[in-house]
């Protein structure tokens, strides 16, 4: 099971931190990322890292802005946004794959999203 929080309201510079808590896998031997789906709009792909944290790979949408870490002794897995703009506003998705290079294509496990709204 995949357990999001941490959305909420923030004004368009702000940021928040989503958390993505793990239990009933083998944490460590999965990539783990974060998608999006804002309304009306496909579900897209945000950040993804790998088994270790020593890889990450983000959406060009959000590079520079958010950082992806995870904490494999907890369990955890982190979002930290910045800067967030109107066009984050989303429910974001955390996700489990067990491919960090082909991230995305046999996701086996979604967590239930958190929806991050962003005023301007």
């Amino acid at each position: 099971q995949l357990q999001a929080s941490g959305g909420g309201l923030v004004q368009a510079g702000g940021s928040l931190r989503l958390s993505c808590a793990a239990s009933g896998l083998t944490f460590r031997d999965y990539a783990m990322g974060w998608f999006r789906q804002a309304p009306g709009k496909e579900r897209e792909f945000v950040a993804v890292i790998s088994y270790t944290g020593a890889g990450t790979k983000y959406a060009d949408s959000v590079k520079g802005r958010f950082t992806i870490s995870r904490d494999n002794a907890k369990n955890m897995l982190y979002l930290q946004t910045s800067s967030l703009k109107s066009e984050d506003t989303a429910v974001y998705y955390c996700a489990a794959d067990l491919s960090y290079f082909n991230y995305g294509q046999k996701i086996v496990r979604w967590g239930q999203g958190t929806l991050v709204t962003v005023s301007s």
